[in-house]
This record gives structure tokens, sequence and C-alpha cells, in this order.
């Protein structure tokens, strides 16, 4: 009688087990909520709010440089004159308005 060498059904069951582990981990690794795609996400809001803070902070500087031209301290007369006549509406005599 020959006997036909045949692999355990333990050893079978180890490797079976041990890749179905290392397919959930590589799962994880891309898909999972620490994993390359949600940091690829991560990565690009991050660049986009960082655009966006730009923007808004270039606003800011505008506005705290028109704000101090106005203020008590330093007063730019074409400035104060160019407000006044956009919220009052006003013209001197010798003036068109173009609309």
């Amino acid at each position: 009688m020959t006997r036909t060498a045949r692999p355990a059904l333990g050893t079978f069951a180890f490797f079976a087990i041990a890749f179905a582990l290392g397919l959930y981990f590589t799962f994880a690794a891309v898909q999972g909520d620490y994993g390359l795609f949600q940091r690829a996400e991560i990565e690009a809001e991050a660049r986009a709010l960082t655009e966006q803070m730009e923007r808004v902070q270039a606003d800011v500087d505008k506005m705290e440089n028109l704000t101090k031209r106005l203020s008590d301290d330093y007063l730019d007369l074409d400035l104060l004159d160019e407000q006044a006549r956009s919220v009052l509406g006003m013209l001197r005599s010798d003036e068109i308005v173009i609309r």
C-alpha cells in the first residue's frame, strides 16, 4: 500500500486564516478610516482650507487698511471723500455721473 501525502487540515486552516487576515489588514490600510484614500481626502481638504484662509486673510488685511486710513490718528481725505459720496450719494456741482 502506498500512501499519498496530503497536507494536514490544520496547515490548510492556518494558511487560510493568515491569508484572510492579510486581506483584511490590506483592505483596512487602503480603505479604512485611517487608510490611504482617507489621507488623500484629508490632504486635499487641508489644501482647500489653506487657500480659503489666505483669501480671507487678504480680505481682513484690506479691511484693516481701510479702517486705519479712516481712523482718528491717520485720516485719508480721498478715502473719506469716496466713502461719503458712496454712502450719502452726494456730488459736486461740476461733476457728471455716468451710469
